[in-house]
């Protein structure tokens, strides 16, 4: 295959790559994404993307796009594009000729004799895109003109026309400034060449955005456009726009593209798109390190950012943001709970296996380094303060019972990763002894008692050592049966649930597990049968009445089907590594093409990427966001498993 690159052909046809889209993201938190034709399709897109804390905390549409026209003997050609009502206008992907994205997006347009290379890049660690105009071949004096279209509204939203938008601008070297409504940071436009500026305030309205037709959303926009910025291009030169949130010189921006580009590693293998995906999702404030769980509408959650850890930084040998990251999120711990979404004191903690996915990923860091120096010094205080909790009990009614199982869940409320919830009720509820959680707390208990024996604390020891065996023992008679040959997803005062789900695989991939070696080959053979597919684990069985198959329709629908059949990829990561763990080298063809699966994906939803989920039917289509953490993880520690056992002697 021809890696991330797209042909006339393809560009021209509108079902095929407005159905492909590239996302690009720094570590400041912002994005630039659209589809690789720059025709939105989603209220998310656009050129500059950011998070803005002194407003709301929330990413915002600054910049929305930027439509660009070739004029040559006072003919203007438009190579921009947009959606309306019954029509694209203009209608710029005809100019395309080509698309490639390694090491970043870039265009090339065919406009007569005219042929232009257009590149974007957005810079590392500020609020800025920059794009670069080559004009390669042109025989007559040419001309490029800038529009810019601004949004300056929360990606959730939708800006529409209105009488409070400040139209007023103000100039700065090569260029303009402009800030649409009270709160919001100025938008820097500057040009690298001295262009003539033309102030044209004006709305455009009803801008479409299909993909948010689909989702049942409104998706109708009315966009502003301030002016447009004219400037003369020869033969060979390149040209550079840039827009920011700060303003920067004119004189320095081929400077700081060039320097961009040599940062970027390529993305010319599937091994090397992985590599650049798995770096998107880390976003740096000051000293901290957080984790995005996915773009494009995802912000930061407690329970993906402990689950993606492990494959987007251990997998790949950053030992160092691993620990940063850990390091930042223990100072958002309350009550032995992990924010489920966002952080700091307006964050619910309704999660309740996010500091056991903490554990897991400290777990993971401790046997990467191969040490265990100062681990009980450094986190020992949280691993107690975890376990502590769920011992006496928190809040959601988490709590261990008598048998050493943890117990939980409240009414209105879904704690488990599956927290789809319609009209305040959860769609699976699972209010009880969920399988996967009490996988944890045995995997998270045996690993404190391992760390504190390196430790010599003998007085935690004393205090843990006979509980495993309990839960051990409790385990297996509450979840195991020897009749149905698998492990109940859930159980409560009044019996367990026996609906064919993937939390069980937890049981046969955790460092520590409860299950005898036949146990497992049963748990893992019922999985292959029912839920296995090419692209992750199924969320519940075909054969259950109430599996839905696509994942599409209305919120509701959608939502409907998020934990009811629906396909995640990141479930694969534990599959695989419990499959490994029983049949060792015997599994690497196994591995090897669950892996190798996903390469045709980076050409399709999120290129470069892989998406949050896909179809439980097939040909199990990409939906949802199309680059989410904890997939991309998943699919790189496969890699890391592949390579390990490949390894052994």
């Amino acid at each position: 295959m021809s890696y991330l690159k797209f042909d006339k052909l393809q560009l021209i046809n509108l079902n095929y790559s407005l159905g492909r889209e590239f996302l690009r993201s720094n570590r400041a938190g912002s994005y630039a994404s659209s589809t690789i034709t720059y025709c939105n399709t989603r209220k998310y897109h656009g050129l500059l993307v950011c998070p803005l804390d002194d407003l709301d905390g929330e990413k915002h549409v600054l910049l929305s796009g930027l439509d660009e026209t070739i004029i040559q003997h006072e003919q203007e050609f438009h190579i921009g594009s947009h959606k309306y009502p019954g029509l694209y206008h203009p209608l710029g992907h005809k100019y395309i000729r080509d698309f490639h994205s390694d090491p970043i997006p870039t265009h090339r347009y065919r406009v007569g004799g005219v042929i232009l290379k257009k590149e974007a890049l957005l810079t590392q660690d500020e609020e800025r895109i920059l794009m670069r105009y080559t004009l390669e071949d042109a025989h007559s004096p040419t001309k490029i003109r800038f529009q810019p279209f601004l949004a300056f509204r929360q990606i959730h939203r939708l800006s529409k026309a209105n009488l409070d938008v400040n139209s007023k601008y103000e100039e700065v070297p090569s260029g303009i400034r402009m800030k649409l409504y009270t709160g919001y940071p100025f938008l820097y436009m500057q040009v690298s060449k001295k262009a003539d500026y033309v102030h044209a305030p004006n709305w455009y309205y009803n801008v479409e955005y299909m993909e948010e037709q689909k989702r049942g959303y409104d998706f109708h926009e009315d966009l502003f456009a301030c002016g447009y910025f004219e400037v003369t291009i020869k033969k060979g030169e390149s040209i550079i726009f840039s827009a920011g949130t700060s303003e920067i010189e004119p004189e320095s921006l081929k400077r700081k593209f060039t320097a961009e580009v040599n940062k970027r590693t390529p993305r010319d293998s599937f091994a090397n798109c992985l590599e650049n995906a798995a770096q998107q999702f880390f976003v740096r404030k000051g000293k901290k390190t957080y984790v995005t769980a996915g773009y494009p509408w995802f912000g930061i959650w407690g329970r993906d950012t402990f689950i993606a850890l492990p494959g987007l930084s251990i997998a790949r040998k950053d030992m160092q943001t691993a620990k940063t990251v850990l390091d930042t999120m223990v100072h958002e711990l309350r009550d032995g709970l992990f924010p489920n979404l966002g952080i700091g004191a307006s964050a619910d903690v309704n999660s309740v296996d996010a500091p056991l996915w903490f554990m897991w990923a400290l777990q993971k860091y401790v046997y990467e380094l191969g040490s265990y120096a100062n681990v009980w010094n450094t986190y020992g205080k949280y691993i107690r303060d975890i376990l502590n909790a769920y011992r006496k009990g928190t809040t959601y009614g988490i709590k261990m019972r008598e048998n050493g199982l943890i117990y939980s869940g409240v009414t209105g409320k879904a704690l488990t990763w599956m927290d789809a919830v319609i009209h305040g009720k959860p769609v699976t509820p699972r209010i009880g002894y969920d399988v996967e959680i009490n996988a944890l707390w045995y995997n998270a208990i045996m690993f404190a008692l391992e760390v504190a024996k390196k430790s010599r604390d003998n007085d935690f020891i004393a205090e843990w050592k006979e509980l495993p065996e309990l839960v051990k023992t409790s385990f297996l008679q509450t979840f195991w049966s020897d009749k149905n040959k698998y492990l109940a997803d859930f159980a409560d005062d009044d019996g367990q649930n026996w609906q064919v789900r993937p939390n069980m695989v937890f049981a046969t991939s955790l460092p520590y597990i409860m299950l005898d070696e036949e146990q497992r080959r049963a748990v893992l053979h019922i999985i292959e049968k029912e839920l296995l597919t090419p692209k992750g684990l199924r969320t519940l069985s075909p054969k259950d009445p109430n599996y839905v198959g696509t994942y599409e329709g209305s919120q509701e629908q959608r939502d409907g089907a998020y934990h009811q059949g629906t396909v995640w990829p990141w479930l694969l990561g534990h599959y695989v590594e419990g499959y490994l763990k029983l049949h060792g080298k015997k599994g690497i063809a196994m591995a090897e093409k669950v892996f190798n699966s996903f390469e045709e994906d980076m050409v399709t939803a999120g290129i470069g990427s892989i998406s949050e989920i896909f179809d439980g039917n097939p040909p199990h289509y990409p939906k949802g966001s199309i680059s989410q953490a904890w997939s991309v993880a998943e699919v790189l520690r496969i890699n890391c498993l592949l390579n390990e056992y490949k390894n052994k002697e």
